[in-house]
């Protein structure tokens, strides 16, 4: 049970602090108002996911009977999860450009989420499989996936928001960028555990 809730730990960190949109924003409003138009943006997750979570998570639970899908899934979220490693483990520095668009923070985070592919593919391919397989072990094991992804998603990015503050270059700093390459190495491991359960659902090992 609590495997799951590592997993979901360890996927939200990594969300969390990987570079993306979100990140990026909450970054520079920080920078340019404060960090709590920061915590804002880092809060959004919360907001804009939940149509993507249900949604996937019926659409993968309405394939559950078919083992060959199943096992399709699982490759395509192997694949997608070693497209983020890659990009994670290839990362120098990011810029943060700055400017003066006058979109309310929330409103501008939500857009940037919905407009974003990451989630929708992160859902539907990673998340939704780990949320129906934790559900089959139990109910409660379901829930502490997911919280623990939401809890780690949000928490990190308030973290960076914080962070920020502090120092404006965080995200071209050396520390960042190994932390970002190791969590790169880390969705390699979970690639290669989805690989698995596609080749159990086929029924090849």
């Amino acid at each position: 049970m609590f495997d799951f809730l590592i997993a979901g730990i360890t996927l939200g960190f990594i969300a969390g602090i990987s570079p993306g949109p979100l990140l990026i924003l909450v970054i520079t409003e920080t920078i340019k108002h404060n960090r709590k138009e920061g915590i804002k943006i880092a809060l959004v997750p919360l907001i804009s996911d939940l149509p993507i979570v249900l949604f996937s998570v019926f659409v993968v639970y309405k394939l559950s009977n078919s083992d060959i899908l199943l096992g399709i899934i699982s490759f395509l979220g192997a694949g997608f999860l070693m497209f983020l490693a890659m990009e994670n483990i290839r990362v120098k520095s990011i810029e943060v450009n700055l400017n003066n668009e006058k979109i309310k923070t929330i409103k501008k985070g939500v857009i940037a989420n919905f407009l974003s592919p990451h989630p929708y593919l992160f859902w539907m391919l990673v998340g939704a499989p780990i949320s129906i397989k934790a559900y089959n072990q139990s109910f409660i094991a379901a829930v502490l996936f997911i919280a623990g992804f939401y809890v780690f998603i949000v928490g990190t990015k308030i973290g960076v928001a914080i962070l920020s503050e502090k120092s404006k270059n965080i995200l071209s700093s050396k520390s960042y960028v190994v932390i970002v390459k190791t969590l790169g190495i880390i969705l390699l491991l979970f690639a290669v555990i989805l690989i698995k359960d596609g080749f159990k659902f086929l029924d090849v090992f």
